[in-house]
């Protein structure tokens, strides 16, 4: 039971009338204000929420390195066989392709004289191609120590995000796309580069625009992701070395069934035939 305070009982010479259209203005103001609250539910987090990106994070590794210790990929170095030279850390910087060049060289300006430092001249010659000219034998294990120094990690992490994790995240917010969407996003970033070439990002989501609407231009998300990820899928098997589109199938879509658009745990999925889960 509610006890009203003295302090504020209707004073006695308020007439009925006064007191009834009082308090039907103190109702009708919480029903307008409980009206605009459930019209207006708080944004879920997107992907740059901390615990959202340690999920991006993790997710990628499970592709990229069959293993959701994402951090222990700052010494990760190989040639795969994708003509894109050496591919190496956290989100698989090539040599061929700038991105290895980039993280070298931001390196070298926050620590001069670090032992990748040498190697920026062969980065800038085999920039574009497949070649190891000036690289081999020593920078594999050059950089192997190299991502035992955290500087060298947070340029890794500066480096991601500038050029991949951020301009997914903005993209998706313009595009209207919750967690999920952001994430596929960035996941096709990260291994198709946003150049003008035909399997670009870029040219990805315009073939998606092609055939639906994301929620920014009234489309529904869902229909939507399922067109990116069908585009996504089409420039995958326009390479041999990404033919492979279980990171599509068997993770990304398995979120879409789901209805997990807020990319909420816990999440179970299968890439390349391996099974992973985060609680």
């Amino acid at each position: 039971m509610v006890h009203e305070h003295p302090e504020t009982a209707a004073p006695a010479h308020l007439s009925r009338r006064t007191v009834v259209a009082v308090l039907g203005a103190v109702a009708s103001g919480a029903l307008l204000g409980t009206q605009q609250a459930l019209a207006a539910p708080a944004a879920a987090p997107g992907l740059d929420d901390p615990a959202k990106k340690e999920i991006a994070m993790e997710l990628v590794s499970s592709a990229e390195n069959s293993s959701l210790d994402w951090k222990a990929q700052y010494k990760y170095i190989e040639d795969i066989g994708d003509g894109r030279g050496y591919t190496a850390g956290i989100i698989g910087f090539c040599s061929g392709t700038g991105d290895m060049l980039d993280v070298v060289q931001l390196y070298t300006d926050r620590k001069p004289g670090n032992v990748l430092a040498p190697y920026l001249p062969a980065l800038r010659r085999v920039n574009g191609t497949d070649s190891h000219a000036g690289l081999d034998p020593d920078f594999p294990r050059d950089w192997r120590k190299a991502a035992q120094d955290t500087v060298f990690q947070q340029c890794q992490n500066d480096e991601r995000d500038r050029v991949y994790f951020n301009p997914a995240v903005a993209q998706g917010r313009t595009d209207g796309l919750r967690a999920l969407g952001q994430f596929c996003y960035y996941d096709a970033l990260v291994m198709h580069g946003d150049g003008d070439d035909p399997t670009s990002f870029r040219s990805i989501r315009k073939r998606a625009l092609r055939s639906a609407k994301p929620p920014a231009q009234g489309g529904n998300e869902t229909t939507y992701l399922n067109a990116f990820l069908d585009a996504r899928v089409w420039a995958m098997k326009q390479e041999e070395a990404h033919s492979d589109t279980s990171r599509v199938d068997t993770e990304q879509r398995v979120f879409l069934r789901k209805g997990n658009l807020d990319l909420n745990t816990p999440l179970d999925w299968k890439v390349y035939g391996d099974s992973y889960h985060i609680g």
